[in-house]
């Protein structure tokens, strides 16, 4: 099934932003991998593959898909997977990872990643589906928690005993976003280290940290939107450092998707992500 692929380093990673490619060629020390969105890439030339030709030979590249419908209850789009494959086989990235969540509806596609209920018929699904990922592409791939707004009524299983049934099921790794455990764990009102205590981190492949906007509901409460458009707060700096206590070091991702700032401002958070690994160092 799996293809022989570069390992990510157990570093600090930032997503790319074309923006910053003539900074991260400029830069002496930048950091040892970038993720890059795989809807971006799915051409066949054009300035953004040239861009990333050159980029892969100097840095490490994780793939993360955000069209594949994972929980979706529809088959997945073959045109789209096939995409996926093509990019994948060329690049050949360090990492390849999707979200655990939908996007589709028969012939409609929405611009959002929707949450799923949590029951025997989803996971069964949501295993087919990533069964099927996995023989195309010919890797392992990741699985994204979600940030979640609402808990479904319908669910029988936690979102970690979900997590780990998926992952004993179709052998894929996890990616743990601490930021969208801290957002579904303040919207949901549940313990976002008891959240990671309960996930088998011996599965994560892949850690990301992000920023969130603070809003309120109807009733006045905190309501938390993954937003990746700020610095990340921190409350999710400690609990990315729970985290680690807890999982040892991995690869650490730092996003920031909307209002991109400069690429001195996105080091400074990926050099703070670094310190936060190197303390597990110093306590070894």
């Amino acid at each position: 099934m799996q293809a022989q692929s570069p390992l990510l380093p157990t570093a600090v990673g930032v997503g790319y932003k074309p923006k910053h490619f003539t900074a991260i060629l400029a830069d002496a020390a930048p950091v040892r991998w970038l993720e890059i969105h795989a809807e971006n890439y799915m051409g066949d030339g054009g300035r953004p593959i040239a861009q990333l030709r050159h980029l892969a030979e100097r840095l490490a590249i994780s793939v993360h898909g955000v069209g594949l419908s994972i929980g979706g209850e529809g088959r997945l789009d073959p045109d789209h997977l096939a995409r996926l494959r093509h990019l994948c086989d060329w690049l050949n990235p360090a990492s390849f990872s999707e979200h655990l969540a939908w996007s589709t509806h028969d012939s409609h596609f929405y611009n959002d990643l929707l949450p799923l209920p949590y029951t025997a018929a989803s996971l069964a699904r949501v295993c087919d589906h990533i069964d099927e990922v996995q023989t195309v592409l010919r890797r392992r791939m990741l699985l994204e928690n979600p940030s979640s707004y609402l808990a479904f009524a319908a669910s029988t299983l936690s979102e970690t005993d979900f997590l780990r049934a998926v992952t004993q099921r179709t052998g894929c790794g996890l990616l743990l976003d601490v930021n969208n455990v801290f957002v579904s764990a303040t919207n949901l009102g549940y313990s976002a280290t008891g959240y990671i205590d309960a996930i088998p981190l011996d599965q994560v492949g892949e850690i990301h940290l992000g920023g969130h906007d603070v809003d309120c509901d109807d009733h006045g409460a905190p309501l938390l939107i993954d937003s990746h458009g700020r610095a990340v707060v921190d409350p999710v700096w400690s609990l990315l450092d729970h985290t680690l206590a807890q999982s040892g070091p991995r690869p650490v991702l730092v996003e920031w998707d909307t209002d991109v700032p400069a690429w001195p401002v996105l080091m400074q958070e990926a050099r703070r992500a670094d310190r936060a690994l190197g303390r597990l160092k110093v306590a070894a």
